[in-house]
């Protein structure tokens, strides 16, 4: 059963060679839009603040879901969510909480709408005081790089490290932000590499990963 604060549980991870000899994914094989999230998105780098905001709070609306709820309805958050433009999310009033949550294309949770317009203030509080959500991101990469994970059972749900930086963000004003859904957003945003060895997007990812740092591959 997958888990309700990652992708994909590991032990829902697609087995090698599955799908009848289609290309192995760790995840998501079958699903065309699961498919090009697996090898466009998962685990690439994100380093601007309002992508990077995006990532944070999909995550919080993940929490208790599967990720593919989530993925299907974002384009939906994104017109909801002013294009999650923190500045714009941060005037949010009670009129937009209660047109967010009669939006049927969205995850109507109050607690995470309430969380999102309140981590968009920590986010221009952040901003404000000179830091940025890629600083505290960034921070929490782990050195050295744990091993490539062999098999669906080796990726962890979260990790010391991610349970330092749920504690950075919440001392930073963010909310639903716990250990799970902090590794989700690691995962999520290249700040750990989590497609299994045998996975052919570990490369690209490799590549943007270097792109990001100025670094030739």
């Amino acid at each position: 059963m997958p888990s309700p604060d990652v992708p994909d549980a590991p032990d829902a991870l697609d087995a090698p060679g599955a799908a009848g000899g289609a290309p192995f994914r760790c995840f998501g094989t079958g699903d065309p839009l699961y498919e090009a999230y697996h090898d466009t998105e998962w685990g690439h780098p994100v380093r601007d603040d309002r992508g990077l905001f995006e990532r944070i709070s999909l995550e919080a609306f993940q929490s208790g879901l599967s990720w593919i709820t989530v993925l299907r309805r974002r384009e939906a958050f994104r017109a909801a969510f002013d294009g999650f433009d923190p500045r714009a999310v941060a005037a949010y009033g009670d009129a937009d909480v209660a047109r967010l949550l009669a939006d049927p294309g969205i995850i109507r949770n109050r607690a995470k709408v309430g969380a999102t317009i309140a981590n968009a203030h920590a986010l221009l509080a952040l901003q404000a005081a000179g830091g940025s959500l890629d600083g505290l991101l960034r921070a929490a990469t782990p050195d050295p790089a744990p091993p490539a994970p062999q098999v669906p059972a080796d990726v962890p749900a979260r990790t010391p490290g991610s349970a330092a930086l749920a504690r950075t963000l919440k001392a930073a004003g963010f909310r639903f932000v716990g250990p799970t859904t902090a590794y989700a957003t690691m995962q999520a945003c290249g700040v750990v590499d989590d497609h299994l060895r045998q996975c052919p997007a570990r490369a690209a990812v490799e590549r943007a990963r270097a792109a990001s740092e100025g670094v030739r591959p």
